[in-house]
């Protein structure tokens, strides 16, 4: 084969990343660029000289590219990828992969129909940090696994069209979904909204995942917040994870922390808990950086007839538990069952 060629669709804050990573990936064409603003454009062609630009991304879709990567606001995700899917091409969505659980279907539907790659951009399932933290739950180093408490907060991006769960949301199940291999039950969410109130978007929410297994998942989503915060507790039955994206170097830490309850007890005198706590040990791995690994990812699929790890399906998956968590903001705070 010759290079593979891919087109980018929309070049606000994030396709300029994907259409960097794609143009340094060996035996890959960055081909074409696409966005509704020439001066993006310009500056992308600034950058690679030989990538072709449009205003118009039906000239992306009427081309020999072998993959489109979809960045574009989610309310457009089902209408060019659709498209993108009906011209013969491969797609790599952004997160989330549509709007609404009947969008997503209509994506995942369409893939299967066409017999092409449908790929999502849930980005940390390709964070070695991550999938760190997949294998030490895999192995049972943690034990029974108790809680997970996460929290992804920063100030900004704000978005005038979804809220702060559709925004940021997508990342942590996915995350969950990933490094405890099992899909939540239920979900609930509670919010507010402070600065785009009449509009109603939500910039703040306070999310709960019940998985079947028992585990329950708290995470906190904020655009409203002074710090970037993007950590993750991981409590089990025999030790202790914590997983500090924003941390340079020690990104996850084993703790040989816990409680032990006494096997028996007759009197309350005998009744003690012993704890234990160990000093933090760093997890050690090779990173590599994480939106280069998922265009590699999405490449390497085309090239060799595979189904992509964030699948259309597992897109399909994230949006079902979100719109269960929407439902829940709306109603108050109410535990919704995930609608599988």
């Amino acid at each position: 084969m010759g290079n593979l060629k891919c087109g980018v669709i929309g070049c606000g804050y994030w396709g300029p990343k994907l259409a960097r990573n794609i143009h340094e990936l060996p035996d890959v064409d960055l081909a074409w660029v696409s966005d509704l603003r020439q001066d993006r454009l310009d500056h992308l062609k600034s950058l690679y000289p030989e990538t072709r630009t449009t205003m118009d991304y039906r000239d992306i879709l009427e081309s020999d590219v072998d993959g489109v990567i979809v960045a574009t606001p989610v309310n457009s995700h089902r209408r060019l990828a659709l498209e993108a899917l009906q011209a013969g091409k491969h797609v790599l969505v952004e997160k989330p992969l549509a709007a609404d659980v009947g969008e997503a279907e209509d994506i995942v539907e369409e893939g299967i129909k066409q017999s092409r790659k449908v790929m999502v951009g849930h980005t940390f399932e390709y964070n070695p940090a991550v999938q760190a933290v997949r294998d030490i739950i895999a192995s049972g180093a943690l034990g029974e696994i108790y809680y997970i408490n996460g929290t992804r907060v920063n100030l900004g991006l704000f978005h005038p069209d979804i809220n702060v769960v559709w925004d940021l949301a997508p990342h942590d199940v996915s995350i969950l979904r990933y490094v405890l291999g099992l899909d939540p039950d239920e979900a609930s969410a509670r919010g507010g909204v402070y600065v785009q109130k009449e509009k109603r978007i939500h910039d703040v929410a306070y999310l709960s995942f019940f998985f079947p297994n028992g585990v329950l998942a708290d995470v906190r989503v904020s655009w409203l917040d002074p710090c970037k915060i993007r950590s993750y507790t991981v409590v089990g039955s025999k030790k202790m994870l914590v997983y500090d994206d924003v941390e340079p170097k020690d990104k996850v830490l084993l703790f040989d922390k816990g409680v032990d309850l006494p096997p028996h007890s007759d009197t309350v005198e005998e009744f003690e808990i012993s704890y234990r706590n160990g000093e933090p040990e760093s997890y050690a791995f090779t990173w590599e950086e994480p939106l280069k690994a998922e265009c590699s990812h999405f490449v390497e699929c085309i090239r060799n007839d595979e189904e992509p790890r964030s699948n259309g399906e597992v897109g399909l998956r994230v949006v079902k538990v979100l719109a269960a968590a929407q439902r829940s903001l709306l109603n108050g705070g109410t535990r919704e069952r995930v609608l599988w």
